[in-house]
């Protein structure tokens, strides 16, 4: 193929390595986005004392940003596939942290009520501009590697959502304790503004950036990579072809990205129950104060880290030893899950270290078992990268409304995070159900036309 730039011999010949930096970007943009995802369940104690939320109120102030993100999921992955995911994901960054900056003002507003609806508005217009990061992160990672590094390369970007809490988790309990909670805020939306800017100077496609050598850009496109994207004019014909709701439809009936779909729901359960209530969990029932909290739950979360990169590796281990793309992707993630259950037997010790040590195995489980992303990469028709990315993270983020819903009336009603657990722990054995029984060959489906 042509390359769109003259290149010396030498810079053809040797194979360079720019996906790493290009993933070293998303995992930067990733770990930010979860952290300020993240922000009030750090926060949230303090709030709460200045506001007076309750555990209910609390719960649906939580849940405001995941309406807004699956709700805008199937209009994200259309603009995805539409516009690409450079021009859509600048603009996903920049607005995400202007409104976590916001968030730092709404004391300002008066009264409790006040605060509480603020707060709730600037969380769903959070959820909404973080729509496209998941799926933008898939479609670049599906142009950057071939099938055999993209189970690392997912992995290592799905595994930023840890690597958050091991750096900000602690940094924003700090802030909090130091300078009040709306400290976090404007450090958090600051510096995201800075990297919306950084994105746009750095990211292209990979036959379109002037460090790339033909070396690398052959073992890419060879190994299965998307390399040069799509013009704007070809990304308009194939959504066109393809047929807007019938290309959902399409996506919909496959039996296998339903049971992918339905699997990233429940794991996300863990995720969710980690960013909003595990904190509070950590306070109110292990009766931590928040500077503890904040560095207990960086302990978890480096598990949870480490299990991430080493699943991608192990599956993409398997995949050059011959095994089958499916035997690849589901052992980590079946033999992940299934360790994550053990996140319910924190309700029957009290030692806090024990308690510490399960939630760590449990996370440490979800990571290995989180190749969802990987998965959806390596299935989702290519003309429908972003949609199909964006559907998977929409039923994965339906979670992100459930869970801290669920768990606050749980909590209100209980006075226990006990049933909390076990609603979390029986998420993942549904993940393993899912994958077993309802998913089957894992391979790259193909469209309908017209």
């Amino acid at each position: 193929m042509e390359m769109s730039r003259t290149a010396s011999p030498a810079h053809v010949a040797k194979r360079t390595k720019v996906r790493y930096a290009i993933l070293l970007l998303i995992f930067l943009i990733t770990t930010f986005n979860y952290a300020d995802r993240a922000t009030l369940s750090v926060t949230g104690s303090a709030m709460r004392a200045e506001f007076g939320f309750d555990a209910i109120r609390m719960g649906y102030i939580f849940s405001a940003f995941s309406w807004a993100y699956v709700l805008s999921q199937l209009p994200a992955g259309w603009l995805l596939d539409r516009f690409g995911a450079r021009r859509v994901y600048a603009a996903s960054i920049f607005l995400w942290s202007l409104f976590t900056l916001l968030q730092s003002s709404i004391g300002l507003l008066g009264s409790a009520a006040a605060a509480v609806t603020g707060l709730f508005v600037l969380r769903f217009a959070m959820g909404a501009a973080e729509s496209p990061a998941f799926p933008a992160n898939a479609k670049v990672v599906a142009s950057w590697f071939p099938t055999n590094e993209r189970g690392t390369a997912s992995a290592i970007f799905n595994s930023a959502q840890y690597f958050a809490a091991v750096i900000f988790t602690p940094l924003m309990a700090w802030l909090t304790h130091a300078f009040g909670w709306h400290a976090v805020y404007l450090v958090m939306g600051v510096a995201g503004l800075l990297l919306a800017l950084t994105w746009l100077k750095v990211m292209k496609n990979p036959a379109d950036h002037p460090r790339v050598s033909r070396a690398e850009l052959d073992y890419i496109e060879q190994g299965g990579g998307v390399v040069n994207g799509h013009s704007k004019a070809a990304r308009a014909a194939d959504v066109a072809s393809t047929g807007g709701w019938s290309l959902v439809r399409q996506l919909l009936t496959n039996r296998m990205l339903v049971g992918v779909y339905l699997a990233q729901y429940c794991i996300n359960v863990l995720t969710y129950f980690f960013l909003t209530w595990f904190p509070i969990y950590l306070v109110q029932a292990r009766g931590m104060t928040i500077l503890q909290a904040g560095l207990v739950a960086s302990l978890p979360a480096i598990c949870g880290f480490s299990g991430g990169v080493l699943g991608g590796i192990l599956s993409d281990g398997l995949i050059r030893r011959g095994h089958s793309l499916t035997i690849a992707r589901k052992v980590p993630i079946v033999g992940g899950m299934l360790l994550s259950v053990c996140i319910i037997g924190c309700n029957y010790v009290s030692t806090d270290w024990i308690v510490v040590a399960l939630m760590s195995l449990a996370f440490f489980g979800k990571g290995i078992g989180a190749l969802g992303w990987a998965v959806v990469a390596d299935t989702s028709p290519k003309e429908a990268l972003g949609l199909s990315g964006a559907i998977f993270n929409m039923f994965g983020n339906v979670a992100g409304i459930v869970t801290p819903i669920v768990i606050g009336y749980l909590v209100a009603k209980t006075g226990s995070f006990n049933g909390a657990l076990v609603f979390v722990g029986l998420n993942a054995l549904l993940t393993v159900f899912s994958y077993l029984v309802i998913v089957k060959d894992i391979k790259r489906v193909e469209l309908r036309r017209g």
